[in-house]
């Protein structure tokens, strides 16, 4: 900024009072104009206002607006294909390779474009236990993004260590910086390259603040199942007796909802790693869906929206008043919060127990209103569902979706960030789950009474009644029947929930329309399971639904 514009800024003087013996000449940048390390959250907070990167709100949350990119690029991520990786990725769709000649031009364009220019950078970690945490270093053309980064790891303490840090990984994120297909090979001008021999992510080309998140997440979904760490898309959270839940779901399924209760500890909300000693974040912060938030349903994650510290996205805002708007859709339905954990009353500032789940729940939100809010599954059927990863994509999670739920199968809860074959991370959890005693769920917050748009959305009282029941070991001993597709097993009776919302059908006008609608899904699970059908044992493929 300041080559164009010869101001002073607020945090110039300070710029390299925290900065790294290992500078950013060992990454290739050369040149620069100035690097601003590690700044506090206050003088990134003045650095993204002078800037014009962002307008404080009333109560004081940042808001900023990312542009075209108001969701993950999902056809945008790349790997290079070398010989540390070639025979350890799950190559496809989701996981692009990428020559490492290719690569090596493009960050040679990189590191041009961005002579001359001024950076900011975050030294973090990645991982709350100490025994797997891994320091990584996260760069931006931008004073928000760095807040954004600061938000979302764990930060360093001292100013010892802020000169001493050496990061394993690396992220450049550079909004401005357009990949040429041509070139690059790549789908579009956007792009998300991880070089794991290089130990460098690139981000290029959007502004969105997930993708840096992601990149993160998708990092260490590739290392820590490498050393039996069972790498997680799902929150956490722990009860008074030390019995960890986990919630396995996509976006809008409700992970940080249901996970941010006020009778338990929260652990995360959204990326943890299952140890042999216990279950940990992998983040520092949250990083919430807040389209249609209210203070009455989501009271914490309310109260994250309006304080100092947040980074609001896409939220709109009335810029005489500074009031925002959680309930307006005008840019995305994909608007987002990222906050520091400990902003939730009830987080664990260690961010991590030396304890074991004793309930893992799947989170689906079922658009066809279909499912039942509630089933147990045994375990090859648990892991069946794992492998499925059914759900309905929420508008604005990913660009190019409409305003009507889409069916999607994402394996492992979480498809795009997931580098190994699905089976891996499965087997994995599975052996887990049954070393510790863990009972497995399945929990519905989507439609009732008919599909989107017919039927209406899951009471989310009952839904916390459910999962409470499942908590406090109150479905242990009620009756259950078997599903006559799926043949899992539904409860009977709920407390606290009237006994015909366990049964959807019961919420359908026309009862042949209703089990049309369910086998045309069993139908759908049955088709996409195909992909995943070798390499799977017997009794995982014996798990599957049955059409009528």
């Amino acid at each position: 900024m300041s080559k164009y514009l010869k101001f002073e800024t607020p945090a110039q003087k300070q710029a390299a009072d925290l900065k790294a013996e290992f500078g950013l000449k060992n990454h290739g940048l050369v040149d620069l104009e100035r690097v601003y390390w590690n700044l506090s959250e206050s003088a990134l907070y003045e650095e993204a206002v002078f800037r014009n990167e962002a307008k404080i709100t009333n109560g004081g949350a940042l808001v900023v607006h990312t542009g075209k990119w108001t969701a993950r690029a999902a056809n945008e991520k790349y790997f290079v294909k070398e010989h540390t990786t070639d025979d350890k990725i799950d190559w496809g769709k989701n996981n692009r390779p990428l020559s490492p000649e290719k690569f090596d031009a493009l960050y040679s364009r990189l590191m041009a474009f961005l002579q001359g220019e001024e950076l900011f950078v975050q030294d973090v970690y990645v991982g709350a236990d100490p025994d797997y945490q891994m320091p990584i270093r996260i760069i931006t053309d931008s004073a928000w993004q760095s807040l954004f980064a600061r938000n979302m790891f764990l930060t360093i303490k001292t100013l010892e260590k802020c000169k001493t840090h050496i990061p394993e990984f690396t992220v450049i994120a550079s909004p401005s910086f357009k990949l040429d297909p041509r070139i690059d090979g790549t789908n579009s001008e956007t792009g998300i390259i991880i070089d794991f021999e290089k130990k460098i992510a690139i981000v290029a080309n959007t502004h969105y603040g997930g993708e840096i998140k992601k990149s993160i997440f998708t990092i260490m979904n590739f290392l820590m199942p490498l050393r039996d760490v069972m790498s997680m898309h799902c929150s956490a959270n722990v009860g008074k007796s030390g019995d960890v839940a986990l919630f396995f779901g996509l976006s809008g399924t409700g992970k940080t909802t249901l996970s941010a209760d006020p009778n338990r500890a929260l652990i995360g909300d959204d990326e943890h790693a299952w140890s042999d000693e216990g279950v940990f974040n992998y983040e520092g912060g949250c990083y919430a869906k807040v389209i249609r938030l209210s203070a009455e349903a989501e009271p914490e994650i309310y109260e994250c929206t309006r304080r100092f510290g947040t980074i609001l996205e896409n939220v709109v805002f009335d810029p005489t008043s500074r009031k925002i708007d959680l309930d307006s859709d005008q840019i995305t339905e994909n608007t987002r919060a990222s906050y520091p954990l400990d902003f939730i009353p009830n987080a664990i500032p260690e961010k991590m127990v030396k304890s074991h789940p004793k309930n893992v729940i799947f989170l689906t939100c079922d658009a066809q209103g279909v499912m039942p809010p509630i089933a147990r599954l045994d375990m090859n059927q648990a892991i069946y569902h794992f492998i499925s990863g059914y759900t309905s994509k929420i508008a604005g999670t990913e660009l190019g979706l409409g305003i009507e739920p889409e069916i999607a199968f994402s394996a492992c809860f979480g498809a795009p960030f997931m580098v190994h074959h699905p089976y891996y991370y499965a087997n994995l959890l599975r052996s887990k789950m049954e070393r510790h005693g863990a009972k497995v769920w399945l929990l519905n917050t989507g439609w009732v009474g008919g599909k989107f748009g017919v039927g209406k959305r899951i009471s989310i009282r009952h839904t916390r009644n459910m999962l409470s029941a499942i908590l406090d070991g109150k479905l242990d001993n009620v009756e259950y029947r078997h599903d006559k597709l799926f043949n899992f097993d539904i409860p009977l009776t709920c407390p606290n929930v009237p006994d015909d919302v366990l049964d959807p059908e019961n919420a359908w006008g026309n009862k042949g329309e209703y089990w049309s609608k369910y086998d045309a899904l069993v139908s759908r699970y049955i088709e996409n399971f195909k992909v995943f059908a070798e390499g799977c044992p017997e009794e995982v493929l014996k798990a599957a639904p049955k059409r009528m």
